[in-house]
């Protein structure tokens, strides 16, 4: 049955011809993650490679990017400067009465936005990139010194042409992904940048499997895989399940017409916030382990700073890093689901529509109703986020015994998974506008 819906989708030209595209850009992302900037010693980026295989304070690194940062390539900072634009970008616009405008104006005050969302995008491309300029030489060593003891420096001939040359590497390369992603978008199927970033975590899988193995032999795979398995069942079933509050339109007569009467119904996620409250939290607890490496090594409290980091912030079985890590996702995941669902603005839509809840009154009374839902289902949410974030490795960390091979195997399964299920259904709704039968049931 999947094979003959896979062989309904090329049979439509149109939509043949938009896979093959967004399979096309895919394949120029994964070839320009392996094309090293100009300027850096190959010796010490396949050092970097190789500590990087064993976890620790570059796992997360190398998710988000699929190998691209710590192989120092051209899409080394991946298309996470645009993913924290946009969230910046919805955040101010809670804030600053103008970006509340322009969402209200529609599509030409979504152009003004995404327009800003690229100037905000390159600037902290910029910024990132001269940072981990310095940092990959200066204190280069300070990612081995967390790990080793032995220390790298990547940009042996660091003078101002040399690092220009890198940061502008860096950013032309992050500009271009922005513009392939948006280019999916428009042309290809599915959110562009979505499958980007599903890309680079899909990319990390069989490398994270290969190593497994090899220290755990086919036992500690196939344990493995099983929690995989259950993990992905789970992650379908909550990503599936929404709160559907009904909606009833009163009747209007318009001349000899009659209007509305209709019923519908406002879906809301159990999971509404996605992925984005662990991204959120695996930043703000990145931040501590990036500046324990940029510390002198030469220092003791220095040292014991860098121990403590690496013992109890970059451990997946240290309290401290299950609890703040834990917490962080759950106040994050309240956050964005406030930002992203405003139940007053929901209400005033519902009451100027001539709609309304039923046994609940217009106005004050559904906003605060809408609200009350919202609360309680993004407790769940976000205890299952938590949940995916910390158990998956707390569990295979115990049993393969190796405690940062798989630290964020439950982000990578949430991201795959939910960038897929979004991908698949676009698919089957353009199956079933052209009378096919799609994928999901």
């Amino acid at each position: 049955m999947v094979f003959a819906s896979l062989k309904n989708v090329f049979k439509v030209p149109e939509l043949r011809n938009k896979v093959l595209f967004t399979l096309f850009v895919i394949g120029i992302y994964r070839f320009g993650a392996y094309l090293p900037v100009p300027g850096v010693d190959l010796d010490q980026v396949k050092r970097l490679t190789e500590q990087a295989q064993a976890g620790g304070v570059l796992a997360f690194l190398q998710l988000f990017s699929g190998g691209a940062l710590t192989r120092f390539s051209l899409f080394a900072l991946g298309i996470m400067p645009y993913i924290t634009s946009s969230i910046i970008m919805q955040i101010l616009a809670v804030v600053i009465p103008k970006l509340e405008q322009w969402q209200e104006q529609g599509a030409v005050g979504q152009r003004k936005i995404t327009q800003w969302t690229r100037y905000v995008t390159i600037a902290i491309a910029i910024m990132q990139s001269t940072g981990l300029a310095f940092v990959f030489h200066n204190n280069g060593g300070g990612f081995g010194r967390v790990q080793n003891n032995t220390g790298l420096d990547l940009i042996p001939h660091f003078d101002l042409p040399h690092v220009l040359l890198i940061v502008l590497t860096l950013t032309t390369g992050t500009a271009l992904l922005m513009w392939l992603g948006e280019l999916v978008t428009q042309k290809g199927i599915g959110n562009g940048m979505s499958l980007l970033i599903f890309a680079s975590v899909v990319s990390t899988l069989p490398s994270q499997a290969g190593a497994i193995k090899a220290s755990a032999g086919n036992v500690g795979l196939i344990v493995t895989l099983l929690v995989f398995g259950l993990l992905l069942v789970a992650i379908v079933f909550v990503e599936q399940g929404q709160r559907r509050i009904p909606v009833q339109f009163a009747k209007r007569v318009v001349g000899r017409r009659m209007y509305g009467g209709q019923s519908t119904y406002i879906p809301l996620k159990v999971n509404q916030a996605g992925v984005i409250p662990i991204i959120f939290a695996s930043s703000v607890l990145y931040l501590p382990q990036l500046l324990a490496v940029v510390l002198p090594s030469d220092k003791e409290w220095a040292q014991n700073v860098q121990r403590w980091v690496s013992d109890y912030l970059v451990n997946p079985t240290s309290f401290v890093y299950i609890f703040v890590f834990g917490m962080l996702i759950i106040l994050f995941a309240y956050f964005y689901t406030a930002i992203t669902f405003d139940p007053a603005k929901q209400a005033d839509t519902i009451r100027k529509q001539g709609g309304f809840i039923p046994g609940i009154r217009p106005g004050p009374q559904t906003e605060r109703y809408l609200a009350k839902i919202l609360s309680r289902i993004t407790l769940p949410g976000a205890l299952f986020l938590a949940a995916i974030a910390l158990v998956p490795s707390i569990v295979l960390t115990k049993v393969l015994s190796d405690q940062n091979q798989v630290s964020f195997s439950g982000i990578s399964i949430l991201i795959a998974v939910g960038v897929a299920l979004e991908t698949m259904k676009q698919i089957d709704s353009q199956l079933m506008m052209r009378n096919y039968e799609g994928f999901l049931k």
